[in-house]
């Protein structure tokens, strides 16, 4: 009960959301349903609201719903607005890759805390300098991997460090989407936003790293779309004997999105498909029905968000997901697309 009682004497975090898309967006919904935190401001070139009426946004589905962020919301077109506001305490970055570096920098110099959209950064190097600054910053610096908080697959976190069903033998992740409006439409070069390996892909790339460690290398296959990005990739992950991880991803798929994975442990197979709804998640082991798993929470967004928001208020640094994590994540990438270009196996 103590704690409970806590929780509702802590002041909700004033956050402004910059980059109004559809990333923007779905951080903003998750914001407005938490009462850890209050959107006090939203921030983008172009797209703003009208008498604190947000109209949505069109996905690669349908458009969303119109949201209405109510009339004391305050409006601003340059991030350096933002940061000269001082009632603004979390800056949640959603623009195009390209401005990530410089943008997290500035809010942290400006001593807020950052959530920033992946990936951090396009290039590793760039993610480095961001990374030095936010290990020297009073406010904390999240990258947004939301995959760790996702329903199901936090729930294998946990299932793979503590060898619930044995020690893992075999991995593989999947996540394949058709390609994004914005990149049809030629709004990002492909180049510019790294195509499906930095924009898709980076997802499991962390994932595997979050569930293994960093591996000794990778060795991987891709298709370079005409951007001369890499817009469909196939790799193999070195972890040494005993453990056999790849995964696959992709913007080559005719329509829709989907994610899976599947984990040969000692004893039981756990396997994750989106496309089978309510039931995606089913662990089968040897000589047992087949048991569907339900796992709580809506999605890793709005669980990224409570933990980062829970984390300003308890004025504890983020741990689940680190700065340092988001770089390791594109230095993987990296070593990918070196590996698709050179057709070589690259060490990392």
């Amino acid at each position: 009960m103590a704690h409970s009682s806590n929780t509702l004497t802590v002041r909700p975090v004033n956050v402004a959301v910059v980059g109004l898309g559809f990333m923007g967006v779905t951080h903003l919904r998750a914001y407005l349903k938490n009462p850890l935190a209050r959107v006090a401001a939203v921030c983008d070139a172009s797209r703003l609201p009208v008498n604190g009426v947000l109209s949505g946004v069109a996905g690669n589905i349908q458009k969303t719903d119109d949201i209405d962020l109510g009339p004391d919301v305050k409006v601003y077109r340059a991030i350096a607005e933002v940061l000269a506001d001082a009632s603004v305490d979390l800056v949640d970055i959603c623009t195009p890759t390209a401005l990530h570096p410089a943008q997290v920098m500035a809010a942290l110099r400006a001593g807020k805390h950052v959530l920033c959209e992946k990936p951090l950064a396009r290039t590793s190097s760039a993610a480095r300098e961001v990374v030095a600054l936010a290990e020297n910053s009073p406010g904390f610096l999240m990258p947004a991997m939301c995959m760790r908080f996702w329903p199901g697959w936090a729930w294998l976190k946990q299932v793979v460090t503590g060898q619930t069903y044995g020690k893992v033998q075999a991995a593989r992740f999947r996540r394949v989407s058709e390609m994004p409006a914005w990149s049809r439409q030629g709004t990002y070069a492909g180049s510019e936003m790294g195509g499906a390996l930095f924009d898709l892909h980076i997802h499991d790339v962390d994932f595997v790293n979050y569930l293994f460690g960093r591996p000794a290398g990778v060795s991987s296959a891709g298709v370079v779309g005409s951007a001369d990005s890499i817009d469909h990739v196939v790799t193999q992950y070195d972890y040494g004997a005993g453990l056999v991880v790849h995964a696959e991803g992709s913007w080559l798929q005719a329509r829709g999105f989907n994610m899976s994975y599947t984990l040969h442990c000692e004893r039981a197979t756990v396997d994750f498909d989106l496309a089978r709804g309510a039931d995606a998640l089913v662990v089968s082991q040897s000589g047992q029905p087949p048991q569907v798993i339900k796992c709580d929470g809506t999605d890793g967004y709005a669980g990224e968000i409570n933990y980062l928001l829970q984390c300003i208020a308890g004025q504890t640094p983020p741990t689940t997901v680190t700065a340092r994590d988001g770089m390791t994540a594109l230095e993987i990438c990296e070593a990918e697309e070196r590996s698709i270009r050179n057709r070589t196996p690259i060490q990392l």
